[in-house]
């Protein structure tokens, strides 16, 4: 150690245990009398955070026992996982209501249109909607009585 004097680094080494001292000596008293400390979240993530980069975190502990701190560990990484294996939306997005307004409106207007004249209709719009889209909102009510109807079995 070139231009630190020996000396002036074991007084700084003798302050540092002295202080060290200090505040052990204080953590031991609020330990005699709080029964219970009220740790805050981020407490628990210091202390999660500390047992994981330095090796002597159990030896600097006097208000929770080890034991907590890696029982916080675990619910953080539980919490972790279920936040990254939530579930999200599934299926395809809705169809905005002005487009199925207006597929009711071409089924309405045009009975005769079936599906993919519709959909070809909606392209020409700049609508990319599929077939089975376009027959839920299809208006069925709009069909002329001239279509034979279809009975079951023939």
């Amino acid at each position: 150690m070139i231009g630190i004097p020996s000396r002036a680094l074991l007084a700084n080494r003798a302050a540092l245990a002295m202080e060290n001292l200090a505040l052990r000596q204080q953590l031991a008293v609020l330990e005699r009398s709080v029964k219970r400390p009220a740790l805050r979240s981020r407490d628990r993530i210091f202390w999660t955070w500390l047992s994981r980069l330095w090796n002597g975190w159990r030896a600097a502990l006097l208000i929770v026992k080890p034991e907590t701190v890696i029982q916080w560990h675990r619910q953080g990484f539980r919490l972790y996982w279920r936040w990254k294996s939530r579930r999200r939306k599934t299926g395809r997005p809705k169809i905005k209501r002005e487009i199925r307004d207006l597929i009711r409106r071409l089924s309405r207007e045009n009975p005769i249109w079936g599906v993919p004249r519709i959909q070809a209709e909606l392209r020409l719009l700049g609508q990319d909607v599929a077939e089975s889209t376009i027959a839920q909102y299809l208006d069925r009510t709009g069909k002329p009585s001239s279509f034979p109807r279809q009975r079951p079995g023939k």
